[in-house]
């Protein structure tokens, strides 16, 4: 393992694991979908990254569309008119991401993993007139759906960052929760 502070260590990850944790965060991010596409239904790009990660889970190559797919989704989480479908796009854009999670002990790296369920969570509690049972509830979804894979791989890394508002929040108690 690299000595060099300026490095992250590295970690093992097997292409099962991330085929894995891609396939359980195109779960997280279908889920919400129709948000998005009830704002802007001939956008396709969130469905297009979300289609493309679970092709990925699938046993499918990992390309260069789909990282784009998964940048596409991103920008079209500026689009809509409701802050719900701009989450719903962000949990699009991250599972298309997951695929390319790095075998680095980095915090940010559980981004990756968890970054589709704590979007899908947000924008069903912003669809539910900012309902926290919502959130709550979606997040139950996503900790009894993680497959083995997910745990054992945040195992190996630290734990989330800090920041990253409502969504950060969610992000670090289903981290918390899943590593229990």
């Amino acid at each position: 393992m690299p000595t060099n502070s300026s490095k992250a260590d590295r970690i093992e990850l097997t292409e099962g694991e991330l085929r894995e944790i891609t396939g359980y965060a195109a779960d997280c991010a279908d889920r919400v979908l129709h948000l998005f596409e009830q704002s802007l239904p001939d956008d396709t790009r969130p469905r297009e990254a979300v289609e493309g990660a679970r092709a990925f889970a699938g046993g499918g190559r990992r390309t260069q569309a789909l990282r784009l797919s998964g940048f596409a989704a991103f920008r079209a989480a500026r689009e809509p008119a409701s802050p719900a479908a701009a989450d719903a796009a962000r949990a699009a854009s991250h599972a298309a991401g997951a695929a390319f999670l790095h075998p680095l002990a980095d915090a940010y790296q559980v981004r990756h993993i968890l970054g589709a369920a704590a979007h899908a969570a947000r924008a069903m509690e912003l669809a539910a007139a900012e309902d926290p049972a919502v959130a709550a509830d979606a997040l139950a979804w996503a900790h009894e759906h993680a497959p083995a894979a997910v745990g054992t791989v945040l195992g190996r890394l630290p734990a989330a960052p800090a920041g990253g508002g409502r969504v950060g929040e969610y992000l670090r108690g289903l981290d918390a929760a899943l590593r229990a």
